[in-house]
């Protein structure tokens, strides 16, 4: 489906296959990323369908998503509001919101609105402060060197280990990020780069769950962790031996951490 708004049409799906004895089934509201679209969380879905109605969308500029116009300008506020609006159109009033690395930051901004209508918060291979991020400050110079196809080629080097993928998963991947708009993803890094949620972070108030890589090239261990000390109700899982594509190379690991935090959170 297809929401149009001013400056953007943006695609989202809305999934429900809970059994019919799920009476009222909760939603959960995926947001992903830089140069990849919302079919990174495929292998979430088997863990929580039974549970959850699921909202997932192309964010603005990436996938099936696209921009409408010349945009000066790429806020995250703008980020919020697309959440927000896939929400409402797919008739979701109180939602639990998950987010990887961009999409993870302007989770946690949503967050921190008092009017955020969230039950929970799950953020996965996320910064809270651009300029902590690493190697996100040379991609322009490596598009402009490698192009699309070269710079896709390191990024898969960065966001998993060697053998970690399938074949064709690993193939699909690097695909969709080379078909990126190079103009979307530069905007976006410098959006990143430029965003710190530093002092904000003490008015996220829901239940939060950080799940970080050990050893992701962007996002070192040190940023969930200090994430996690400056919000209240927050836990932190550290997945070993993985990379920033934490929630694409261990899906259905992080759905059923997800899955656990919220059944001991919410009694489910």
């Amino acid at each position: 489906m297809i929401l149009q708004k001013r400056n953007a049409n943006l695609y989202y799906e809305l999934i429900e296959q809970t059994p019919p004895w799920v009476e009222e089934p909760e939603t959960i509201v995926f947001c992903h990323g830089v140069a990849i679209n919302c079919e990174i969380w495929t292998g979430w879905l088997p863990v929580l369908t039974p549970h959850f109605r699921i909202v997932r969308f192309d964010t603005r500029g990436f996938g099936r998503s696209h921009t409408q116009g010349q945009i000066h300008e790429w806020r995250m506020d703008l980020l919020v509001e697309d959440i927000l609006d896939v929400a409402k159109a797919t008739n979701t009033t109180k939602f639990h919101l998950v987010g990887e690395s961009m999409g993870g930051t302007a989770c946690l901004q949503l967050a921190c609105r008092p009017d955020a209508p969230l039950l929970s918060l799950s953020c996965v291979s996320t910064s809270h402060k651009g300029g902590q991020i690493q190697r996100v400050g040379g991609w322009r110079e490596e598009v402009a060197k490698f192009g699309m196809a070269g710079w896709s080629e390191k990024m898969m080097e960065r966001r998993f280990y060697p053998g970690t993928l399938p074949e064709a998963q690993h193939r699909w991947f690097s695909n969709v990020q080379q078909r990126t708009s190079p103009e979307s993803l530069l905007d976006a890094a410098d959006l990143l780069i430029r965003t710190d949620l530093t002092h904000d972070l003490v008015r996220v108030t829901v239940p939060t769950l950080l799940m970080a890589p050990d050893a992701s090239p962007f996002v070192p261990i040190g940023i969930p962790a200090e994430i996690h000390k400056s919000i209240a109700h927050s836990e932190l899982a550290v997945f070993p031996k993985t990379r920033h594509g934490l929630p694409f190379s261990h899906a259905q690991s992080c759905a059923k951490t997800l899955l656990s935090f919220l059944d001991r959170t919410f009694s489910l």
